[in-house]
């Protein structure tokens, strides 16, 4: 997984991230917190993160629900090799 720039953040569409509401501008698709998830890697991190990060009293149940699933979603439909 290559570490998304904050460029290239601010151009993935806001349905590609853990917390759409939180990406909603160019701007804030830069900054922490709002999991991206372009590809499985980055799925695998934010499913990690978001565990730490409810753990630690920074995610709410359902913020924390909503990014798994994303991320469970794109993690099922990985394509066959």
């Amino acid at each position: 997984m290559a570490k998304l720039k904050a460029n290239e953040r601010a151009k993935l569409p806001a349905k590609d991230f853990g917390l759409p509401e939180k990406a909603r501008s160019a701007e804030a698709k830069k900054e922490t917190g709002n999991y991206p998830m372009p590809d499985e890697g980055h799925a695998i991190s934010a499913k990690r993160l978001s565990r730490m990060q409810r753990e630690k009293g920074n995610l709410t149940k359902d913020e924390f629900d909503r990014i798994n699933r994303k991320a469970d979603g794109i993690l099922r439909t990985k394509p066959e090799d």
